[in-house]
């Protein structure tokens, strides 16, 4: 059952989407318009309006043509890198047109030559980029995002699943919020984010899901609202994604009796593929969760983490081998836990310094609202660990580092103290969450002051 069969199976009176009476007669229209088209076509979607993308998404996905998904607020260079990749036939969407885009250099792959053409004709792509600044996209199928969803369904053991969305669609933690609710005859609810940051609700309906990255988790407890705190103990759950997420945050959020998820997936997996219930949550125990039915995940003896799912991608476009940096481990109750990633580890006079160790014990001391741990190159010691920080209060005084590193012998090794610091106004973040490393580093020189 492809996705337009699986919308026609909604009623008026229980819509795919409430409040959008046409949307299934669009997507229909959609559809019996791409189908009148030669079969094969390329087609970006990079359309700003969420409704309008869910309904040509719909579409596309139901037809023999490609999809590429696109962020609609890319610059130029994202836009270079595309055109580079693929001579789109289609564009859905404010994008600049191809002619007054100068190709980007042809990018590095793993040796393997490929064109869009080669792929299956209803492939799905999905941009993954990263922060290498290098886009790339996870070859989906209708196929591989029914098999997410289909594990996610028998985990949680629940006949549908109703989405509240907040996060952008052109993203795999918003498309699958939309694609979970299609494929169980689920209703979706399109939210924006700005609107529930600042306090204003969508409707309320029963046995929900929400999805949300760790700082937008954040900023909802900072309001310090009985309302908002009332909205989110309404939903079955509240999957937590995309960056891991800090033990006080998720000690606030079990004070609170917020039913949080933590869940561990990627683009390739089209999102999750082992959750925490939330009845583990609030039970106090930690980690990623147990696998979901649709994968299987082991970890070797360096504590690599590898990866099986009939939700898998077909591959990366631009074609390269897939490898999971991350490290883990299982408890004695088969949930996992994430360590870090193998590529972000610094290794300063001949020890393993995980970042995400670092930022626990910054932020445990309760001064920062945000941090970001990198790696620097040091002549002496191979690297040296460096962070850049958020104070939690507006004082930006000098005086805040040296409160760190008086807080910081009580809770870390020596050895892994931040030679380096930076104070900002806050840190740079893409859509789902994860910080911008790049920029983050751009912002520490060798030359710069030990403090």
């Amino acid at each position: 059952m492809n996705a337009l069969a699986c919308l026609q199976k909604y009623s008026d009176d229980r819509p795919y989407l409430p409040g959008t009476p046409a949307f299934q007669s669009v997507a229909a229209q959609y559809t019996q318009t791409l189908s009148n088209l030669p079969p094969g076509q390329t087609i970006v979607l990079a359309e700003p309006d969420p409704i309008k993308f869910l309904a040509f998404w719909i579409a596309a996905a139901s037809t023999p043509h490609r999809l590429v998904l696109a962020n609609p607020h890319w610059q130029t260079q994202e836009w270079q890198q595309l055109y580079t990749l693929i001579q789109p036939d289609i564009i859905i969407g404010p994008a600049p047109p191809q002619t007054q885009i100068q190709p980007s250099p042809k990018p590095m792959t793993s040796g393997r030559s490929e064109t869009i053409d080669q792929l299956p004709t209803q492939a799905i792509l999905i941009p993954t980029g990263g922060t290498s600044g290098q886009l790339k996209f996870a070859v989906h199928t209708w196929d591989t995002l029914r098999n997410a969803v289909t594990g996610l369904q028998q985990y949680f053991q629940t006949p549908q699943i109703n989405s509240c969305c907040v996060l952008p669609l052109y993203h795999v933690s918003g498309l699958m919020q939309a694609v979970r609710s299609l494929v169980t005859g689920g209703q979706l609810t399109l939210h924006p984010w700005k609107s529930l940051e600042s306090g204003i609700f969508p409707a309320p309906q029963p046995h929900s899901f929400l999805s949300l990255v760790p700082t937008q988790l954040l900023k909802l407890l900072d309001r310090r609202e009985p309302e908002m705190i009332a909205f989110l103990q309404t939903f079955d759950a509240i999957f937590l994604g995309g960056a891991p997420a800090w033990d006080s945050l998720l000690d606030r959020a079990r004070a609170l009796n917020l039913p949080i998820a933590p869940t561990y997936g990627m683009t390739e997996t089209a999102g999750q593929v082992a959750t925490l219930k939330p009845q583990d949550f609030l039970a106090g125990h930690s980690g990623c969760g147990q696998v979901l039915p649709h994968a299987q995940i082991t970890i070797d003896a360096n504590s690599r983490i590898h990866i099986q799912s009939r939700s898998l991608m077909l591959g990366y476009y631009p074609a390269q081998d897939f490898t999971i940096d991350d490290l883990g481990h299982f408890d004695d109750r088969a949930s996992l836990h994430i360590q870090g990633r193998q590529s972000d580890k610094i290794i300063s006079g001949g020890e393993n310094i995980f970042p995400a160790e670092v930022e626990a014990a910054i932020r445990a001391t309760g001064l920062v609202a945000d941090v970001c741990v990198v790696g620097l190159p040091d002549d002496r010691w191979g690297e040296i660990v460096a962070a850049a920080v958020v104070p939690a209060s507006h004082d930006r005084s000098a005086t805040l580092v040296d409160r760190l590193k008086l807080a910081l012998p009580d809770r870390l090794t020596a050895y892994k103290h931040p030679k380096q610091w930076q104070i900002r106004p806050d840190l740079p973040r893409q859509p789902n969450g994860k910080l911008n490393q790049s920029i983050i580093k751009s912002w520490f020189t060798p030359a710069a002051p030990q403090r």
